[in-house]
């Protein structure tokens, strides 16, 4: 309920809430701050849970931001897509920094409520997985782990079925510079994006004349940039893994560590990255 006879720019701060919105029923505060719920008495558990829920959140907002800026892209709507590119850049980066304050768990801590995950992994975050398929790096086979809720498993297949963000800018790319796709390789929907010449050698001459393609160039920066931030998530993982469980085998069943940096290994936009040793 808005109570429409208070107004804050005249009646100063307002005490009593009976009837209007408070600042903890907008934000649904009493729901949020029960979802923590602990499976040991260790004192630590608290912030892995707190870590772990708070970066699915920006997580959430991350896709969501992706999402409006595939669809801005394919309106040619430019100038709203770098905004959205822009905050999830900003938002990979507090992903982060959430590491640091989890890097204050020390092994003893960890291993002290270790056992209470059971077999649950980082490893099996749909949303995780959905950003990257959304960006383009792309195997089926990391739906299954989700197999046991068929919602999200068809939200995963279902971004499949559709050309990535990067397809959607190489699209962009061809349609400016060669004027028709018919030189476009076709989309890579269901494996990992994997750099092609053709697309490398558009790339490289927007970066040689960058006044006359210049809205092609700040969308290749913005991907650098997110892109950048994505891999330093990945090596903060590596590392606090590695300085929490050194190399035991996840919770989930991956080789942990060794696991992890492989992942460091993957390029989301290979062609653009490639480029700038033939500059």
């Amino acid at each position: 309920m808005t109570d429409k006879t208070f107004d804050p720019a005249t009646d100063g701060a307002r005490m009593q809430f009976d009837g209007a919105m408070s600042y903890g029923d907008y934000l649904r505060l009493d729901g949020l701050l029960s979802q923590q719920v602990p499976q040991s008495d260790t004192h630590d558990e608290l912030l892995f849970i707190i870590q772990h829920q708070t970066s699915e959140l920006w997580m959430k907002l991350a896709l969501f931001e992706l999402s409006a800026a595939r669809e801005a892209l394919i309106a040619r709507d430019t100038p709203t897509m770098f905004k959205q590119l822009a905050r999830v850049a900003r938002i990979f980066e507090q992903l982060n920094s959430a590491w640091d304050v989890l890097r204050t768990m020390t092994p003893a801590e960890y291993v002290a409520f270790r056992d209470a995950l059971g077999p649950s992994s980082g490893f099996q975050s749909h949303q995780y997985r959905m950003i990257e398929f959304v960006l383009g790096n792309r195997n089926p086979n990391m739906i299954r782990p989700h197999d046991h809720r068929p919602d999200l498993a068809a939200l995963l297949d279902a971004e499949l079925q559709r050309p990535s963000f990067y397809d959607e800018a190489v699209r962009f790319l061809f349609l400016t510079l060669e004027g028709s796709l018919d030189a476009m390789p076709a989309p890579q929907l269901t494996t990992p994006h994997a750099a092609r010449p053709e697309i490398e050698a558009l790339w490289t001459r927007v970066y040689r004349d960058i006044p006359a393609h210049w809205t092609l160039y700040e969308l290749a920066e913005k991907l650098v940039d997110i892109e950048d931030y994505f891999r330093r998530w990945r090596f903060n993982h590596v590392t606090t893994v590695e300085r929490v469980i050194g190399f035991r085998r996840g919770t989930g069943g991956t080789s942990g560590v060794a696991y992890l940096r492989r992942m460091l290994e993957v390029e989301l936009f290979p062609e653009i990255w490639n480029l700038r040793s033939s500059l």
